[in-house]
């Protein structure tokens, strides 16, 4: 479970995103992801051949599996959100918080407190389900109105819940999508 918990903790970390925001103009925090996104691939083929100090310690401590590339994929949807919903911020913003909160926490409480799967995935649960939604709701509600953050907090579980590839890169999406349509 340790390893499960430092690895949503790393996930947390689009809230950076947000935080900087007024700071850094868009195209600023779209090259910071693009960077970020580049960076972890790099380090990713290299620590596949020879250790990297402090940065095989953290993959290797967060990692599920050796192929695993969820970090990037993490950083890819957020380079992605940015681009495609950057001209309304908020829309942005929620998308990543679904992300970054519902993600996190929902498989946190789902792999630590779940007890009954989902029928159409077992190896989600309603509890950590629930908990996604909750918490992306709460997130999304610091940027968009009601209606949206409840429409994309939904958008995001299912999205989560389904996904065939990777849902680091899905969820966002998904989300920013459905708040967009929503506002």
């Amino acid at each position: 479970m340790q390893k499960e918990t430092l690895r949503q903790l790393v996930h947390a970390s689009g809230l950076l995103f947000i935080f900087l925001e007024p700071f850094l103009s868009l195209p600023y925090l779209i090259a910071l992801a693009i960077f970020a996104t580049v960076m972890g691939e790099i380090i990713y083929k290299i620590d596949k051949k020879r250790e990297i100090f402090l940065f095989s310690m953290l993959l290797n401590s967060c990692r599920r599996n050796d192929n695993e590339k969820g970090f990037i994929y993490f950083f890819a949807g957020l380079s992605l959100t940015l681009i495609i919903f950057g001209q309304n911020l908020a829309v942005a913003n929620a998308a990543i918080l679904t992300l970054a909160l519902g993600d996190s926490l929902s498989t946190i409480v789902g792999t630590r407190w779940g007890k009954h799967p989902l029928i159409f995935n077992p190896k989600k649960t309603w509890e950590g389900s629930l908990t996604f939604m909750t918490a992306a709701f709460l997130g999304g509600l610091t940027q968009v109105p009601l209606l949206a953050a409840l429409a994309g907090a939904i958008a995001g579980a299912i999205s989560e819940a389904y996904s065939p590839i990777d849902d680091n890169l899905t969820i966002p999406l998904v989300a920013g999508a459905v708040i967009s349509l929503v506002i």
